[in-house]
C-alpha cells in the first residue's frame, strides 16, 4: 500500500496538479504580504551585475521566484532530478522561472545525480544572459554552504548574490532543512547584502574562504530579513 501511494504521488497527473496548486498558493502569499526591501534600492544595485548567481538556503526558498519582478530578468533555477522534485519544477515554470535539472554541490563532487551536466548547463545559461538560482547548502547539511556556487562563479566570472526572502507568518517543518511554508496576510522582506566575486585563479584556500563568506552572508541576510518582519527569533543559525 505504501508503494502504491508513493507511485501515485509520483504520477505525471498528480505531480502536475501539485505543481499548479503550489504555484498558485505561493502567488497568493506574494500578493497578500507587504514586502520591504533591504537595501531599498536593491534592484538598482543588482541590475548592473546581471546575469548573476543567486543563492539561498534550502528550505527557505519557496518565495524566491517572486524576486523576478520584470520579464527582462531571465532566470533559471537548479532543481533535483529526483522524482519528488518534479512538481517543484512545474511550480517554478508556472511562475515564469526556467529550470535546470540535476544535483547541486556535494563538497565539489559534481559527478553524482547529473551534477556535471547541471554545472555545465548553469555555466551556459549565465553565458547566454540568464540569472541562475540555486540553494547553497551541502545536501542534508542545512546552513552549511557548499563549494558549488563558488566554483560556478570562478568558472564564469559572474557574482554570487546571497538572498533571503521571508514572511512574518509561516509554518516550519521539523525536517533536515527546517522547510518554511510561508503563509498569506502578513509582512515580507527581501534582503540582499553584497556581491561575491571569485578570481579565475582562486586556489583551494581562497575558495574555502569565499565559501565561508557566502555562508556568513546568507545567515546575515536571513537574520536581517526576519528582524525586518518583526520575527528576529525565527532566524536560522
Amino acid at each position: 500500500m505504501k508503494r502504491f501511494f508513493r507511485d501515485l504521488l509520483r504520477s505525471a497527473f498528480v505531480q502536475r496538479a501539485l505543481g499548479v496548486l503550489a504555484a498558485e498558493y505561493l502567488r497568493l502569499v506574494w500578493l497578500t504580504n507587504r514586502f520591504s526591501y533591504d537595501p531599498p534600492d536593491v534592484y538598482e544595485q543588482v541590475e548592473p551585475m546581471m546575469p548573476a548567481i543567486f543563492v539561498f538556503w534550502h528550505g527557505q526558498h519557496l518565495m524566491t521566484p517572486f524576486v523576478k519582478i520584470k520579464e527582462s530578468y531571465r532566470a533559471k533555477v537548479l532543481i533535483s532530478r529526483h522524482p519528488d522534485g518534479e512538481f517543484n519544477a512545474i511550480a517554478a515554470e508556472r511562475l515564469g522561472i526556467g529550470t535546470i535539472r540535476g544535483s547541486g554541490d556535494h563538497s565539489g563532487a559534481f559527478n553524482r545525480k547529473g551534477g556535471v551536466g547541471a554545472f555545465k548547463e548553469m555555466g551556459r545559461a549565465l553565458e547566454d544572459g540568464w540569472n541562475v538560482a540555486t540553494t547553497a547548502d551541502v545536501p542534508k547539511r542545512a546552513r552549511v554552504a557548499g563549494l558549488g556556487p563558488v566554483m560556478l562563479a570562478r568558472e564564469t566570472g559572474r557574482p554570487i548574490l546571497a538572498l533571503a526572502m521571508v514572511t512574518s507568518r509561516f509554518i516550519r517543518l521539523k525536517n533536515w532543512d527546517s522547510t518554511t511554508i510561508n503563509l498569506p496576510f502578513g509582512r515580507g522582506a527581501v534582503v540582499g547584502i553584497e556581491p561575491v566575486y571569485v578570481p579565475p585563479d582562486a586556489d583551494a584556500a581562497t575558495m574555502e574562504k569565499l565559501r565561508q563568506h557566502v555562508e556568513f552572508l546568507l545567515n546575515e541576510a536571513t537574520r536581517r530579513a526576519y528582524a525586518a518582519v518583526g520575527r528576529p527569533e525565527a532566524a536560522l543559525g
